[in-house]
């Protein structure tokens, strides 16, 4: 008999027994294997409407959904079956898989990480591949047999300030923070102090941070490390913790050496904000890395980027590690000419404007008029395609796709507005309110 055949006798029997569920569950199996899974669900559903125990009606509808992608009603439900049956594999299983799928990755590693240690001998494909460079709870990873972790993470930046537009004042206080140590090292020899340090970046996205960073590495000539979230999370205890001092101690080793962390209010959030301790560990560890109680950071010089610095840690703040806070605001009117013309360089261009686009570019970031420009572009290429000749960029171009553009900066200054008026004691963000013209 067909699958097709038994679906329409278990319907018709379900016409003289409406409340069977072992006929509905069959049914719903059936549909699903099928893939036709707005009618599993339906089967399901009245299952779990009926009383009695219905936690395996439940998961097969958090999978139903699953397959229809539909992740978040999934994890919702698995999440409910977990309070009761916290160490079902099944439950477990799914649960990591739609918060894979739901981009919730570090999660989902926990949770994969909890099956594992409840069956060692547990293993999914699909997760396996994912997570493929964790050996399990307890174990450390593989070593790097290649031996090359130098050469893997340390670059050597070709750019310098010359290739930064604008940004006068921060490049100022660089200078006098990491450049000058490393240049005028016997005097800070002589009166004791280190060459090295720590300098935040906070302001709205786009402004250049990281770009400003590789600038600061290549104006020392000094070798640079792109330090991002997923270099140093892991799901497995203490391996976080592992990653960031073997990030550090390859920067002690490569002297002068810019150590560059993007984001970082992701990796040193406030621990009043922490509801688990292994959050705190990697915070406890990234200060002690800083502070180089154990080791000598002298040459290291750290830099820190952040769109959120209101999220970050106050003992970050402390002198010796992020004692330095720099506001990089959006470029002003020359400086926003200076980008144009740089971004522009070299593309076919008629006698450009520079000081009209930068008027015209209110409150625009580096990144947005990076977007100006890709937007003139395109135009242009469609004219080109039907002569085959590249057609030049005009003035004209470029200020009707600043009219089609819409600055990024204004959402980020609508919250640090808030934090500046009302989180302030400490006068940290009086470069914002300076910049808005708000008196305080």
């Amino acid at each position: 008999m067909s699958t097709d055949d038994l679906i329409k006798n278990l319907l018709e029997a379900l016409g003289f027994s409406p409340n069977n569920l072992p006929l509905k569950m069959q049914l719903a199996e059936l549909f699903m294997q099928q893939q036709k899974y707005s009618e599993a669900e339906q089967q399901l559903k009245e299952i779990i409407a009926a009383p009695g125990d219905n936690s395996n009606a439940r998961f097969k509808l958090a999978n139903v959904y699953y397959q229809q992608k539909k992740y978040s009603i999934s994890i919702v439900i698995l999440e409910e079956l977990l309070q009761t049956k916290p160490s079902n594999i099944q439950f477990l299983l799914l649960y990591s898989k739609a918060l894979l799928e739901d981009g919730l990755t570090e999660k989902s590693r926990s949770v994969y990480q909890k099956i594992v240690s409840l069956d060692p001998a547990f293993k999914d494909e699909q997760l396996d591949s994912m997570f493929r460079n964790y050996s399990g709870p307890g174990h450390e990873p593989e070593e790097d047999t290649d031996n090359t972790d130098s050469a893997r993470i340390l670059l050597k930046p070709a750019i310098n300030f010359t290739d930064v537009g604008g940004m006068a004042r921060v490049k100022t206080e660089i200078d006098l923070k990491i450049i000058k140590p490393l240049q005028h090292a016997d005097l800070y020899k002589a009166y004791g102090k280190k060459t090295g340090g720590g300098i935040l970046l906070y302001g709205p996205p786009g402004c250049g941070k990281t770009y400003l960073a590789k600038a600061t590495a290549g104006e020392i000539s000094s070798n640079f490390i792109s330090v991002g979230i997923n270099d140093i999370l892991d799901m497995w205890v203490g391996n976080s913790e592992r990653n960031l001092h073997e990030i550090f101690e390859v920067a002690r080793r490569n002297t002068p050496c810019v150590l560059f962390f993007d984001e970082v209010d992701a990796l040193g959030a406030s621990r009043s904000d922490m509801r688990q301790a292994s959050g705190r560990h990697l915070i406890n560890q990234f200060l002690s890395e800083m502070d180089g109680v154990d080791n000598n950071n002298d040459g290291v010089l750290i830099l820190g980027a952040t769109n959120a610095p209101w999220h970050l840690d106050p003992a970050f703040r402390r002198p010796g590690r992020f004692d330095r806070i720099i506001f990089v605001e959006p470029p002003d009117t020359e400086s926003k000419a200076v980008i144009y013309e740089i971004i522009l360089k070299g593309k076919p261009q008629e006698q450009i404007d520079y000081q009209a686009l930068a008027k015209k570019s209110d409150a625009f970031s580096g990144a947005d008029i990076k977007a100006v420009v890709d937007i003139s572009i395109e135009e242009k290429l469609q004219e080109s395609f039907k002569s085959g000749i590249p057609k030049p960029l005009a003035t004209r171009d470029l200020l009707n796709a600043i009219s089609k553009h819409k600055p990024s900066t204004r959402e980020w200054f609508n919250t640090a507005k808030n934090y500046a008026l009302y989180a302030n004691d400490s006068g940290l963000y009086d470069d914002i309110l300076n910049y808005l013209k708000i008196k305080k």
